[in-house]
Parts: structure tokens; C-alpha cells; sequence
């Protein structure tokens, strides 16, 4: 099975499988993406997300580690985001490696989500009960894999399949609920399909899907191949580049 059919499966197994699954011998697991992001504030380099996803029958793991750049003291903090095959939350946790050693943890608890946080290792959990279903979208801070992630969602829930590939209406747009653990914060978001935009990435022009993420707190724009992975992520307020390394 090609990349991209194994892409296309993945979206759609986060929404309840719209579409065929692997083969057994494929679904023991699929890696469907990896890679890095550069982020750069003001077109300088300050930080780096290294991330993978797979697949396999009982669900998906997305796992992503975070460094800072160009400061004497680095700050490193991984996370692991664990979905079921239907795309709901079965586990996520971070970690603050250094500077501190804060970390939290989101698990279900009967419909709805609890997290348990710490600041030091041998604090006693804060434990916060969210009044949100396991379908909650993780967005959480530095870690701009999960914003590929609720792309993928987006247009497996608002776009159709024709021959194994996604159509999408021009301005269509969908709303989502969401969950920052850092933050300790939900918050409602919407996205929107722009369609193809031809942009510039390392000297060379790129015909790319273009989708806007809307929040309470600004605007994301990004930009998808045509293999499904984002590529450059534009926060313009925060004077802000997130671009696929």
C-alpha cells in the first residue's frame, strides 16, 4: 500500500474508518509520518519539534520531543499523544526534561477527561477534571505536530472521497473542541479549507492545500502537500515560522 493510501486510512481511522483499513500485516504498525519542524521567531531559528506517528489496529501514537536553540540553557520537553482507533484520547502525557521537571497527564475517566499535573517529581498530582469527551482534540504548546493532527481531522470529517482522494469544498469550515494540558485550558477552534495556494519553500515554489486555524487567542495558517503533511505553519501575530525541516 502507497504512502499516501496509508496517509488517507490513518485520517480517517482518527474518525471512525471511513475508509478500508491495512491488512493485518500492515496494521501491526504503519508509520504514517515523521520529521522535524524548525520554528523560527523573527527569521531566526529558536526551536525544534521532532516527531513521529504510527498506526497500528488498536490505535495511533503520536510522539514528539521539542528543543530549544540558540540560549545557553536549553528547554526540552517530549510528549506522547495516544488515540484509539477511532480517534479518541486513551492516554497523553508531557514532560519537562530541563530546565524543571513539571508534567502532566490527561486520561479518560468514564466520558469525560481528568488531568493530574506536577510541578516536581515528588509534588503530589494537582488532579483537574475537564467536562469534555474523550473525542477532544489535543492542542497543546510547542508541540505543532498536534495542529497536523486536527488537519487531518478536519478533512476527513468535512471533505469527501473520490477514488482515494479528499475533495473539499472551497471556504468549508468546521468548529472542534480542544484542550491545552499546559495551559490547564479548553477552548473552541475552528478550521477552514482556502484551497491551494502556490508558495516559496527553500527557493522553490510549491503548489500546496492552504487551511486557516481559528482561536480565541489568533490565526494559524498552514499549508499541506498533497501527501496530507504540513509543511510551513504562519502565526502571524507572534511574528512566528514553523517550516518542515
Amino acid at each position: 500500500m502507497k504512502f499516501r493510501h496509508r496517509l488517507i486510512i490513518f485520517v480517517f481511522a482518527c474518525v471512525a474508518a471511513l475508509v478500508p483499513r491495512a491488512t493485518a500485516k500492515e496494521a501491526a504498525e504503519t508509520h504514517v509520518d515523521a520529521g522535524s519542524f524548525g520554528v523560527f521567531m523573527n527569521g531566526r531559528r529558536v526551536g525544534t519539534e521532532t516527531f513521529t506517528i504510527t498506526q497500528s489496529s488498536g490505535g495511533s501514537v503520536i510522539h514528539s520531543e521539542f528543543k530549544t536553540e540558540g540560549t545557553a540553557d536549553k528547554a526540552v520537553q517530549n510528549s506522547e499523544l495516544q488515540l484509539s482507533a477511532t480517534g479518541e484520547i486513551k492516554r497523553y502525557e508531557w514532560k519537562e526534561v530541563s530546565p524543571g521537571k513539571a508534567s502532566a497527564v490527561v486520561v479518560p475517566n468514564e466520558q469525560f477527561l481528568t488531568q493530574r499535573s506536577t510541578i516536581n517529581p515528588d509534588d503530589k498530582p494537582q488532579e483537574q477534571p475537564y467536562l469534555l469527551p474523550t473525542s477532544t482534540t489535543v492542542l497543546d504548546d510547542y508541540f505543532f505536530v498536534h495542529r497536523e493532527i486536527l488537519a487531518w481531522k478536519f478533512l476527513a470529517t468535512s471533505c469527501k472521497t473520490e477514488s482515494g482522494e479528499l475533495k473539499c469544498p472551497l471556504k468549508q469550515r468546521a468548529q472542534f473542541g480542544t484542550m491545552n494540558p499546559h495551559q490547564r485550558s479548553s477552548a473552541p477552534v475552528s478550521m477552514e479549507f482556502l484551497g491551494r495556494e502556490k508558495i516559496s519553500l527553500r527557493g522553490a515554489d510549491q503548489d500546496l492545500l492552504k487551511v486557516e486555524l481559528k482561536s480565541e487567542s489568533g490565526v494559524w495558517d498552514l499549508w499541506l502537500n498533497d501527501q496530507f503533511k504540513v509543511l510551513r505553519i504562519l502565526i502571524p501575530a507572534d511574528n512566528t515560522e514553523v517550516v518542515r525541516d
